[in-house]
């Protein structure tokens, strides 16, 4: 399927190509919660990134959190691009899965399939704001840090994968 996104301020545009574009993992981390300035979660889809295309690139800029491993803060290898002027988060990019892009599902333009279910993640207390309530039904599966099947996993269970 083909997704297409923008910015708010329409400076930038992109493309990308999915298999997987049902927007049904909702992540809580103060990470996903700061950059995205939504209702206390993120929604990421999955892409082929070897699809990209951008246009308006030079309007664009990466940040990279700082995380704690073995006890030293280091910048996080995952990239979150935004557009510097008017600061919308568009996609993620993780080296160490060079092959694979999570375009933010708000940042999309392209009309997304409604999920069936929704899978929210760091979702456990020391993770997610204590103001932020988790909506959704009782068939919604919860985990305080992440769920073990994969966003393509997911997808390919539930026959949901598309070309």
């Amino acid at each position: 399927m083909l997704l297409e996104g923008s910015c708010h301020c329409q400076s930038v545009r992109f493309s990308c190509e999915s298999q997987h574009p049902v927007p049904y993992q909702r992540c809580y981390c103060s990470i996903c919660r700061k950059t995205s300035g939504g209702g206390g979660f993120l929604i990421n889809l999955e892409a082929d990134a070897r699809t990209l295309k951008v246009t308006g690139a030079e309007h664009t800029s990466v940040y990279q959190a700082r995380v704690e491993r073995d006890g030293t803060l280091t910048k996080s290898r995952h990239e979150r691009h935004f557009c510097k002027l008017c600061g919308s988060h568009l996609w993620a990019f993780n080296s160490r899965w060079p092959d694979l892009l999570q375009p933010v599902a708000g940042a999309i333009d392209t009309e997304l399939p409604q999920p069936p279910e929704n899978v929210h993640m760091m979702a456990g207390d020391d993770s997610r704001a204590n103001w932020v309530a988790i909506e959704g039904t009782n068939r919604d599966a919860r985990f305080p840090r992440y769920p073990e099947t994969s966003l393509a996993d997911w997808h390919r269970i539930r026959g949901l994968e598309v070309a």
